[in-house]
């Protein structure tokens, strides 16, 4: 077990020289930095708007109808979620495509990140982004009962057509799911 060990460390403390294209190959994951980068400042973008909606709840919430609250908390809700995806995303890309974290050990480390991979990783987002348009949905039905009327945001066909990208969201889901377990089978089998 100590030479096991030991070698561990010999191998984390010099690793093996890349040649020169492997080297620029995988040096070039470090090309999405900005990309990570700009999500975080797109979720300040998130938290302004939270902040501005949560003002305008808190500002007006006497003189607004209980279906205007309602939708103004749902309007919360969705940015949350929102924000929710893009730490996901901004966490578990980096994680998963350009470098290691090291929060192992770290009291405030995501539990769901110890087992983050590009599939798992698949997953969550699928299933955050059916809770997005889950969120989008419910605040189309709960203004559906001005169709027709001069207040309403939408027609019934703009309604259609949101259930049917909701469903394709699920169907997606599903497919992403289904294709990750026979992924996962077929390792096994192949690991026997």
């Amino acid at each position: 077990m100590s030479v096991e060990s030991g070698s561990r460390t010999e191998s984390h403390a010099s690793p093996p020289r890349l040649g020169m294209l492997p080297m620029i190959i995988f040096g070039s994951r470090w090309l999405q930095l900005p990309l990570y980068l700009g999500l975080i400042v797109a979720q300040c973008v998130y938290i302004a708007l939270f902040l501005k909606e949560l003002w305008h709840l808190s500002w007006h919430a006497l003189d607004l109808t209980e279906q205007q609250i309602m939708m103004s908390v749902l309007a919360l809700i969705d940015v949350v979620m929102i924000s929710n995806l893009l730490v996901m995303v901004i966490v578990g890309g980096y994680e998963t495509f350009v470098s290691r974290l090291e929060l192992q050990g770290h009291p405030d480390e995501p539990e769901w990140l110890g087992h983050v991979n590009a599939s798992v990783l698949k997953i969550k987002l699928a299933m955050a982004i059916i809770g997005i348009s889950s969120i989008a949905l419910l605040r189309t039905f709960i203004e559906a009962g001005n169709l027709g009327s001069n207040r309403a945001g939408f027609t019934e066909t703009g309604v259609m057509w949101q259930v049917l990208i909701h469903l394709t969201f699920i169907v997606s889901a599903l497919g992403i799911a289904y294709v990750d377990k026979l992924s996962d089978s077929g390792m096994r089998k192949r690991a026997e």
